[in-house]
């Protein structure tokens, strides 16, 4: 094993950094949508049901049908990366929205009602108290949703997406378990550290006991 993977360095270097930009560049996607999303529920309640439902369904949808709906979409389905990374994106959205929601929704009212007494408005109260009490709550969501990126993006090899996904396919239509074994090793080995760094960020934001 060790002899393939010195042998095919380049190509797994390659890979891995494909897999990076389809995983990373979804994932600030599902932050850059989701964050708000959350954000709106807390503020117009009527919208919590139809969101959480729609990201619910998302995630219940095999990857590849999901795959499959989105291919006819005109500009989205006409390349593979983009295709992928709406996917991945969809596949992420719910524990962001979600913990989003939570975290907000769980700041302590008597905190928030001092602060409207101090005549915060809407928009200053959510920036300088909500959010960063709800912090850590919405890294949480973002550390899930990191890891089912990563993992997921393997699946990505199956529309010619590239990434990490190509030895997994090429091993398995081989039957050669060093392929199979040079796509899910890096994989695995990604999906855990971007917890763990995830996981440290998180603790770091974690409110201070008192």
């Amino acid at each position: 094993m060790a002899e393939f993977f010195r042998d095919n360095g380049a190509a797994m270097w390659t890979l891995t950094l494909e897999h990076l930009w389809l995983s990373g560049f979804a994932t600030l996607l599902a932050v850059a949508i989701g964050v708000p999303l959350g954000i709106l529920l807390t503020r117009w309640p009527p919208a919590r049901k139809p969101v959480l439902g729609g990201a619910n369904i998302m995630q219940t949808i095999p990857s590849l049908a999901l795959f499959g709906f989105l291919l006819p979409m005109p500009w989205i389905g006409a390349t593979a990366e983009r295709l992928a990374i709406l996917a991945l994106m969809l596949y992420s959205l719910l524990p962001i929205i979600r913990n989003t929601y939570a975290g907000i929704t769980g700041v302590d009212r008597d905190v928030v009602e001092a602060a409207r007494a101090m005549g915060l408005t809407d928009g200053q109260l959510l920036l300088q108290v909500e959010l960063p009490l709800a912090m850590n709550v919405i890294v949480a969501g973002i550390r899930v949703a990191a890891v089912i990126c990563i993992g997921l993006a393997t699946i990505a090899a199956a529309v010619g997406a590239g990434g990490l996904g190509e030895f997994i396919f090429r091993g398995l239509a081989m039957v050669d378990n060093r392929l199979i074994l040079a796509g899910a090793i890096p994989a695995a080995a990604l999906a855990l550290m971007a917890d763990f760094g995830l996981g440290l960020v998180q603790k770091k934001l974690a409110p201070v006991a008192t």
